[in-house]
């Protein structure tokens, strides 16, 4: 008799162990399906991070093509050359709106307090209005792709003013 209770208590031992194992490779298992599932998406959000890097490059010089038009030329353009112009301000907005479906969105940091994940400080501005570390000046917009820097903006900072009050988050 003494037998048949040694045998049961090493099976339960051993039921024991196989249902820690069990227990361990499920949890393995979940564990690498997360992971798999995050880089999937990291990658289908970040798969055309190195082309966007290249067409920034054709938003900006759109961009000051735009903003080294006169105002005056602009309002007195007819004919072709109205046409023209109104083609580079659409091409501009729909390549804006083609980056955007695809997670890249321009920052526009004017007005913001400095934050050096985001922004590249060029310069600093004397400023008594402003808070120190206000972003005064934006001299090229910056990019994100999902939350990481595509290309930081460059920007100038204010200094000398107050200090800028520390951010309070509410408590929900």
């Amino acid at each position: 008799m003494a037998d048949g209770f040694a045998v049961i208590e090493k099976l339960n031992a051993e039921n024991a162990e196989l249902k820690d194992r069990v227990l361990r490779t499920l949890a393995d298992v979940e564990n690498m399906r997360r992971r798999s599932e995050r880089e999937s998406q990291d990658a289908r959000i970040y798969a055309v991070t190195n082309f966007a890097r290249d067409i920034l490059n054709v938003a900006d010089n759109l961009a000051r093509a735009l903003e080294n038009l006169p105002a005056e030329a602009k309002a007195a353009a007819e004919g072709a050359l109205k046409t023209l112009i109104e083609g580079v301000e659409l091409t501009s907005r729909e390549l804006h709106t083609t980056l955007g479906r695809h997670n890249v969105k321009k920052l526009e940091p004017q007005g913001e307090k400095f934050d050096p994940n985001f922004h590249q400080a060029m310069f600093e501005v004397p400023d008594e209005t402003l808070p120190a570390g206000t972003v005064t000046q934006v001299m090229q917009s910056g990019w994100k792709i999902g939350e990481r820097v595509l290309r930081p903006a460059l920007v100038g900072v204010s200094k000398g003013g107050p200090k800028a009050p520390p951010k309070v988050e509410k408590a929900e």
